[in-house]
């Protein structure tokens, strides 16, 4: 990573070793590269300080390598799950970061609702495609959607994620589920309590978020619908709205 222009990477935290908490990865020890700067405006984003721009001041323009140094610091050296999140981690250049990274045994995880195609998804390892339900107040672009797939010309391990809060996200989860029949399905029950941006420890409705997951579960068996997993975000649970873990 010499003898050219660094690449940066706007970033807003870089943490861990903790457990992924969510989808296809809940419960593997992981690094997070949480990005700074959103193509979306979700009604209920939890990850606020990664998105609005007041708090770009706050985002630190890192190189590749100011990146990776402080992976490999908080690993201890030792190879891992690294988690590209955001935000929408899809509009910062991270092709370099995951080729250092794989000649020394890391892989690569990236979760993006799907609006923005890099090359360099081929080059992961996990990619997570979580296209946002009415709930958010967003609309999907579908063919920014298949792009997604097509720069990962099949080569990592794909996921659809949905989070689902009422009637409205589980129709449109079932739709993009037959939409795309041969990528796995996980749908998640809705955060009802998204902490204020500038909050470090908001609390959790827990009572409020379990009820919802049960319904979940029950409208998912209800249908037969036994190709979804059903998950929790599971390090809500355990640590609230707590940043950085």
């Amino acid at each position: 990573m010499t003898g050219a222009r660094p690449t940066e990477i706007r970033v807003s935290e870089i943490f861990g070793p903790t457990i992924q908490g969510e989808g296809v990865l809940i419960g593997l020890p992981t690094v997070f590269v949480r990005t700074g700067g959103c193509d979306y405006r979700c009604s209920w984003c939890d990850s606020l300080h990664a998105v609005e721009s007041r708090f770009r001041d706050e985002w630190r323009a890192m190189s590749t390598e100011e990146v990776w140094r402080e992976v490999t610091r908080l690993s201890g050296g030792k190879p891992l799950m690294v988690s590209l999140s955001g935000g929408n981690p899809a509009i910062q250049p991270f092709g370099e970061l995951i080729g250092c990274g794989h000649g020394q045994g890391y892989r690569f995880a990236l979760e993006t609702q799907g609006s923005v195609a890099r090359d360099w998804f081929a080059d992961l390892d996990v990619l997570v495609l979580s296209p946002k339900p009415p709930s958010s107040g967003m609309e999907t672009d579908w063919e920014a959607f298949d792009a997604c797939l097509r720069a990962s010309e099949g080569k990592p391990q794909t996921v659809l994620k949905i989070v689902v809060f009422d009637e409205a996200d589980y129709d449109y989860a079932r739709s993009a589920a037959a939409r795309y029949r041969h990528l796995p399905v996980y749908l998640q029950p809705g955060n009802h309590t998204p902490p204020p941006a500038d909050a470090h420890d908001a609390p959790i409705d827990i009572d409020r978020i379990m009820a919802r997951m049960r319904w979940l579960v029950d409208r998912v068996a209800e249908d037969r619908w036994f190709e979804a997993r059903v998950l929790p975000q599971l390090h809500v649970l355990i640590w609230g709205n707590r940043r950085g873990v």
